[in-house]
């Protein structure tokens, strides 16, 4: 008895195909490969120990302040006022040096927890929409860091503080070990937690959130604590790192730390993002700048660099079928 014949499959349909979910999942992976190979193999100097080390110190303070910026971007809110939280966190972690040491921490990271409770009380108790909110407190923000300065910067000469917070161990900067605590434990509490889930429900469709029961309002407030807070520590690492507090600290920070969350594929529509695509546009992003400057770029050519990466991977990474109008 014979038994029938199966067609074999085609190599077409034997070749496993690459989805457009894989794309978006995997380029900015990609593009951190490609960035990291062009410029290793442009210049010797980017591989080597110290430049790497040079970029981790690099990125602290923008991977930091992102990590907080992911949790309000996943929530489909926006939060202007990052930079000027820094560096308010920044003064007061530079006044408080001389006195504190290393416990100047506490009131750096309390500044910015108090800055972000008054954004998020506003957003979620006043129904105002957050860019607005946010964008009026910048101003604000800035404001208060300029009348205490007046434009002169503070310097730090506290040894304790400074080498706890900017120095070394084995070559390793301790704030990179720093920034390495904090991304596991943003990381549990996005993924693991009660929390968590909430932020993405309220991304999702807040009103569906409400109607299951999430205190809205509660979770927002919250949010915008967490990325306060988060502006409080990389505060105090960029005052630790530049062994003053300026004015000017901070500035366009905001505006990289939305860039490195949408570049590492969390959309601006809120619902859906993770901590490792923050840390990979974090990552573009620093390197883009490191590498630009060791092969000898324009510095005034370097921002429209920047911009069109930022375009490609948005481009590239956003989930169309998800967005209703473009606007």
């Amino acid at each position: 008895m014979k038994l029938p014949q199966t067609e074999a499959p085609s190599s077409d349909e034997a070749r496993p195909r690459v989805s457009r979910d894989d794309v978006r999942r995997l380029f900015p992976i990609l593009l951190l490969v490609l960035l990291a190979a062009a410029f290793a193999f442009t210049s010797s100097r980017f591989l080597q120990f110290n430049n790497l080390m040079i970029v981790a110190q690099q990125a602290v303070v923008l991977l930091v302040a992102a990590l907080g910026m992911t949790f309000v971007i996943i929530a489909g809110s926006i939060d202007l006022s990052v930079g000027a939280i820094v560096a308010i966190s920044a003064l007061l972690a530079a006044r408080t040096a001389g006195d504190l040491g290393a416990f100047a921490v506490v009131p750096a990271c309390l500044m910015g927890l108090l800055c972000g409770l008054v954004n998020g009380l506003v957003v979620a108790k006043g129904k105002v929409p957050s860019f607005i909110v946010t964008l009026g407190t910048m101003v604000v923000y800035r404001g208060i860091v300029l009348y205490f300065t007046r434009g002169a910067p503070v310097s730090i000469e506290d040894e304790t503080f400074l080498n706890i917070y900017s120095g070394r161990s084995f070559s390793v900067p301790h704030s990179a070990l720093i920034t390495i605590g904090l991304i596991v434990v943003t990381a549990i509490v996005l993924n693991l937690t009660v929390f968590g889930r909430e932020v993405r429900a309220i991304g999702g469709g807040e009103r569906i959130a409400f109607l299951t029961g999430i205190k809205v309002e509660r979770v927002k407030i919250a949010i915008f604590g967490l990325v306060g807070l988060l502006c409080g520590m990389a505060g105090l690492l960029q005052a630790a790192r530049s062994m003053a507090a300026t004015a000017q600290l901070g500035e366009g920070l905001e505006l990289d730390a939305i860039a490195a969350v949408v570049v590492g594929g969390t959309p601006l529509t809120g619902g859906v993002g993770s901590i490792q695509g923050t840390i990979l546009g974090a990552l573009i992003i620093t390197i883009l700048s490191n590498g630009m400057n060791i092969v000898g770029l324009d510095p005034y050519f370097q921002n429209i660099v920047k911009g069109l990466v930022l375009v490609l991977s948005v481009f590239v990474t956003i989930d169309r079928k998800k967005i209703g109008i473009i606007k």
